[in-house]
């Protein structure tokens, strides 16, 4: 199987491969960490390629080097709670449990595809936590927390987003939660 290279450049110098929210959260974001210009990269990809398992194998790459994204809704008194939850691809969050008692609701389920590509701006299977509207806590799983490259979702199934983990972890409002995935 001939693998699919990667090519990595400055996610800030390449606008298009980015949602327009995702784009608007990169640029105000290095205003408190300006490190994100260098190390936040972006490649093209074929949006066939967009899933994880997909990209995975195509380009080689670590499963445990993909991070997903999946946003999460619960109901308490009849308000809406909302959360992305950043979890390795090799782990799933724990919506059930750990979501669930974060969000403090009865039942956490994942939000409806139509409802998630509305309400964040952004295309299904490239959903990131770069970008999502204020009224989303964004929760990301401990064992991301690390210096090594993580690959998310850029806002669009056609890229991928790299950056150090930590860096993932200090985005803006992000809580970083021990056990948010099993």
């Amino acid at each position: 199987m001939t693998r699919t290279a990667l090519d990595w450049r400055p996610a800030l110098d390449h606008s298009d491969l980015l949602a327009p929210a995702t784009l608007v959260a990169l640029t105000a974001w290095t205003t408190t960490h300006p490190e994100v210009a260098e190390e936040v990269h972006v490649a093209q990809i074929d949006p066939d390629l967009a899933d994880t398992a997909a990209l995975v194998a195509a380009a080689g790459l670590d499963p445990a080097a993909s991070v997903n994204c999946v946003l999460v809704v619960g109901r308490r008194s009849g308000d809406e709670r909302f959360a992305a939850a950043a979890v390795r691809a090799t782990t799933r969050a724990d919506v059930n449990h750990r979501i669930r008692t974060l969000l403090d609701v009865k039942k956490a389920s994942f939000l409806a595809t139509d409802r998630a590509v509305a309400d964040s701006g952004m295309e299904y299977g490239g959903i990131t936590p770069i970008g999502l509207p204020s009224t989303y806590r964004l929760l990301v799983d401990a064992r991301i927390d690390d210096p090594a490259p993580v690959i998310i979702g850029s806002g669009v199934r056609r890229s991928k987003l790299r950056l150090p983990g930590c860096l993932l972890a200090a985005l803006p409002g992000a809580e970083v939660v021990t056990d948010l995935a099993v």
